[in-house]
């Protein structure tokens, strides 16, 4: 008997295209589902058939009330090594997880895109010269100024390196970084404060934990410069949204570029759609072609091992 295989969280509608799924014809069938999360009554319904489901890093949660709602469910593949959204201990008993690689370059480009726009207003000024319009603002530089990196991991290591193409002086802090590990990629170490104080840009890249959640609190946007720009392409939570909201409202930071949010997708009538200093794109920071390409291979690939009783980038 064919076994079932949902591809969810495919929102774009671009799963099927990417790779040909049809390697998996002799294993079962793919169905490709389009619907954004909602509660686990309606998600058991809508995937309650499936016995193979693979999900986008992240998107719909699978906690353990909803696993439980699923009986027949037994492997679930997740774009990335790490989906904060699976409860894998509730999944370990009887639900095997597998993961993939990530391709690493997508999110520091999407995070150099918004730096570049926000500091220029190029999207004023696109939708400026549509209207008929031309020169509304007086763009700013980044040459010489200092760009603060929040977390100094893979993907922070490679935006300080779009920085210093750039010729900006490059800062960074977080809990485990080390002045000697900074160094080694030419990077300023400073003190929490400092980085915050000194930053023209600063830009966010810890993954998100209970130690890094708010951690761009009140406070720390109060010791930033009234000219600053926060962008955030990590996760939305290490960013204490109402404070956020709070200092662009009051003008107290110039701007925000932000690719994710407290609540995935951002509801309707959230300040942020609205806010003329902020800069917001729907999550996009790995929604690439070489990264989804990347994903759904690999996925093909695990659920192809586990068939064949030898599962492998196990993660539960």
């Amino acid at each position: 008997m064919a076994v079932q295989i949902a591809v969810i969280d495919d929102w774009q509608d671009v799963a099927r295209d990417v790779v040909d799924w049809s390697v998996l014809d002799h294993i079962g069938q793919v169905s490709f589902i389009h619907d954004y999360p909602a509660d686990n009554e309606t998600l058991a319904a809508r995937l309650g058939e499936f016995e193979v489901i693979c999900v986008m890093r992240e998107r719909t949660r699978f906690d353990e009330d909803l696993l439980r709602r699923l009986p027949k469910l037994k492997l679930l593949v997740t774009g990335s090594m790490r989906n904060a959204a699976l409860d894998l201990k509730a999944a370990a008993q009887g639900i095997q997880v597998c993961g993939t690689d990530s391709y690493k370059h997508a999110a520091p480009e999407l995070t150099w895109a918004l730096i570049m726009a926000a500091t220029r207003n190029l999207v004023v000024e696109a939708n400026a010269l549509r209207a008929g319009l031309w020169q509304q603002c007086l763009g700013g530089d980044l040459h010489g100024k200092t760009l603060a990196i929040l977390g100094l991991g893979s993907i922070g290591t490679r935006v300080a390196q779009f920085g210093q193409v750039f010729g900006m002086r490059v800062i960074a802090w977080s809990e485990n970084l080390s002045a000697e590990r900074a160094a080694e990629v030419g990077v300023t170490y400073v003190s929490k404060q400092e980085l915050f104080e000194q930053a023209d840009v600063l830009s966010v890249h810890l993954v998100l934990s209970d130690r890094s959640r708010g951690l761009v609190d009140a406070q720390a946007l109060d010791w930033m410069k009234p000219s600053a720009l926060l962008v955030n392409t990590a996760r939305g939570p290490i960013v204490d949204e109402a404070a956020l909201i709070k200092a662009l409202q009051k003008r107290r930071l110039a701007g925000a570029a932000l690719d994710v949010f407290e609540q995935e997708p951002l509801p309707a009538h959230h300040p942020f759609r609205t806010l003329d200093n902020v800069l917001a794109t729907p999550h996009v920071g790995y929604v690439s072609q070489q990264n989804y390409h990347q994903f759904f291979s690999q996925m093909i690939e695990d659920i192809q091992a586990w068939s064949a009783g030898e599962p492998i980038r196990v993660l539960s």
